[in-house]
């Protein structure tokens, strides 16, 4: 049995129903439910009592010190179980840390450890990367993002994870690091045992001067699937560093995340080779960068190529016009591979759209989702998403949001969704206006089609 609440007041009525149900569940998750050291008191007990529960998530609860203390009780009890804790955004200190020291050394079932969100601080993490240093420690997951960590920690941090063979994750974005801590960070990780899978560093300080280190990890490191950097000044300079160890034949990157980078078109070259050619790519993410339109065409060649196997793309907000839509449009007929298309953001305008749909139109494209909000559009394309709704089978969610599409747009949108022949599930329309009449309209229909969500 499971137990998921979130966003909910419990009263304590309500409180000691759960408690029974908690004794048998396998997972419990309670996020942002008001939840206190009272209720860690109970939840300690159930720790201790259910040897079957192996998942605790507790995020956004003012749980403080006290009640982080009263949870470690019952994980330091030799029937506990516990694999997955998730303490994020819990009003923890650097004084949790010493608690949780003791429970990483004693249980080595305790394999993920989110504690995000928290003033650990420096001196609180060191802490807890003794009890890392622990051989009973069998940590495979470690979260601190928004910790308060500075450049100090990662002194701490190295011999943590040289001597931790079984870390996969970690995650660190959202800390002021820096490019001396960041490059100490990664001549550890190349010199590490643990097969490391994801790296995330976002908006850690991060220049073009710790991309050389960055793309040795990239380069050392084959178990090395998932690595975020975005939302650091890293520029054409540091990509271009970056793309050396990506095309490393070690590399076998299939996740990485690049928005706000100060990237240029400049980029789009190394880009556009490593998506065509690194056929373990299949996520990449380059928002809020100015490719502009010179440089969205070069990714789109690359997408045609063959050995692209990439499924996912995010080129929103950066500075898209109408006349790069005609390369999309091309790559979507000829590209087989690609599911998630983000293109929000962009003055791409109807004639844009046109375009584009000619090419999700193409028997070879297999999109799954289409973000176009915010582009510029207006009622006049809505005629030709309606015919996509009813004819393309593989598109079942579009996002239109944030285009005054007004009610002409909206209703020829809701003649698609009444069409038997919809593939659409998924309508997403926030932040549009329209009138009272089609409002009511719009709630008929889903009140006749439960089955497609106009999400507004």
């Amino acid at each position: 049995m499971d137990l998921d609440i979130q966003c909910e007041e419990i009263s304590p009525s309500r409180w000691a129903e759960l408690l029974s149900t908690m004794k048998s569940c396998k997972t419990i998750r309670l996020d942002d439910c008001n939840l206190s050291r009272s209720n860690c008191e109970d939840l300690c007990s159930v720790i201790s009592t259910n040897p079957s529960l192996t998942e605790l998530k507790l995020n956004n609860n003012e749980l403080g010190d006290a009640g982080v203390e009263c949870l470690c009780k019952g994980l330091l009890m030799p029937s506990c179980s516990l694999q997955t804790l998730w303490l994020q955004n819990c009003n923890l200190t650097s004084a949790s840390c010493e608690t949780l020291r003791s429970v990483l050394s004693a249980q080595p079932s305790l394999t993920d450890l989110h504690v995000g969100g928290n003033k650990l601080g420096t001196a609180g993490v060191k802490v807890l990367c003794q009890g890392m240093m622990n051989p009973n420690c069998k940590l495979q997951k470690l979260q601190l993002e928004y910790c308060e960590l500075t450049a100090d920690t990662v002194e701490a941090l190295n011999p943590a994870l040289q001597s931790k063979a079984t870390l996969k994750e970690l995650q660190l974005s959202n800390n002021t690091l820096g490019d001396t801590a960041v490059k100490q960070l990664c001549r550890g990780l190349v010199e590490a045992s643990c097969n490391l899978e994801l790296l995330h560093l976002e908006n850690c300080g991060i220049t073009s001067d710790s991309c050389r280190e960055i793309s040795a990890v990239l380069s050392n490191k084959s178990s090395l699937v998932d690595l975020s950097v975005g939302d650091n000044k890293i520029g054409d300079s540091g990509m271009a560093l970056l793309c050396q160890g990506l095309m490393h034949p070690n590399c076998k990157i299939q996740k990485l995340w690049l928005w706000d980078c100060d990237l240029t078109s400049a980029s789009c070259k190394d880009l556009s080779r490593l998506i065509s050619t690194k056929e373990t790519l299949r996520e990449i993410s380059l928002q809020d960068n100015n490719l502009r339109d010179s440089g969205m065409e070069m990714l789109c060649e690359a997408l045609k190529d063959p050995r692209s196997k990439l499924q996912e793309l995010w080129v929103r907000e950066c500075g898209l016009t109408t006349a790069c839509c005609k390369a999309i449009s091309s790559a979507l007929s000829m590209n087989k591979h690609l599911k998630i298309l983000y293109m929000g953001e962009n003055k791409l305008g109807d004639a844009g759209a046109e375009l584009i749909c000619e090419g999700l139109l193409h028997p070879n494209c297999n999109l799954q989702f289409l973000c176009l909000g915010n582009c510029d559009l207006t009622a006049a394309s809505c005629a030709t998403f309606a015919t996509i709704m009813t004819t393309k089978q593989s598109l079942t969610e579009l996002d239109l949001s944030y285009n005054p599409l007004n009610d002409e747009g909206v209703r020829k949108l809701c003649e698609a969704v009444r069409n038997p022949s919809c593939y659409v599930q998924h309508l997403i329309l926030y932040d549009i206006y329209w009138s009272s009449e089609v409002h009511e309209e719009m709630r008929a229909l889903e009140e006749s089609k439960p089955e497609v969500k106009i999400i507004s």
